[in-house]
């Protein structure tokens, strides 16, 4: 698995955990991170998609409402929200190219969600992907 590969899988792991364990403790994370990925910079990496979701989560939420037909984002799967939300910000927030963040979503989506998740995860990013316009979108990289 890519090294970037594996640090989306484990920010994945961990907003999960903090979705179904809201109570988890900073430091556990940090512990979390640092135990799975074991490099600095993909620590990093993983902590600053995990960071961006949390600021920006409701209008990560506000575009998965939008691009999603006929489903409430409280009504997704945890595991394909988590994966949505992290695919969006990327999308939106960093320089990875869209298509490169939306092959490794389904990716996720294929690893971690149920039989329809992968499909599921492709047709709203797929739309998002199509609509997006370097000009109204401007990507502010992460730091």
């Amino acid at each position: 698995m890519m090294r970037r590969s594996r640090a989306r899988e484990v920010a994945l792991q961990a907003l999960y955990q903090a979705e179904v364990n809201p109570g988890t403790a900073p430091r556990d994370r940090a512990r979390f991170l640092k135990g799975r990925l074991r490099s600095g910079a993909l620590v990093a990496f993983a902590e600053s998609l995990i960071d961006g979701v949390g600021r920006h989560r409701e209008a990560i939420d506000a575009v998965l409402e939008d691009r999603s037909r006929n489903w409430r984002v409280a009504r997704m799967a945890a595991t394909d929200r988590a994966v949505l939300r992290i695919a969006v910000f990327e999308m939106r927030h960093t320089d990875t190219p869209g298509p490169v963040v939306v092959d490794e979503a389904i990716e996720l989506a294929r690893r971690y969600g149920n039989e329809a998740s992968p499909r599921f995860v492709a047709g709203i990013l797929g739309s998002l992907l199509a609509t997006a316009s370097p000009a109204a979108d401007p990507v502010t990289p992460v730091t």
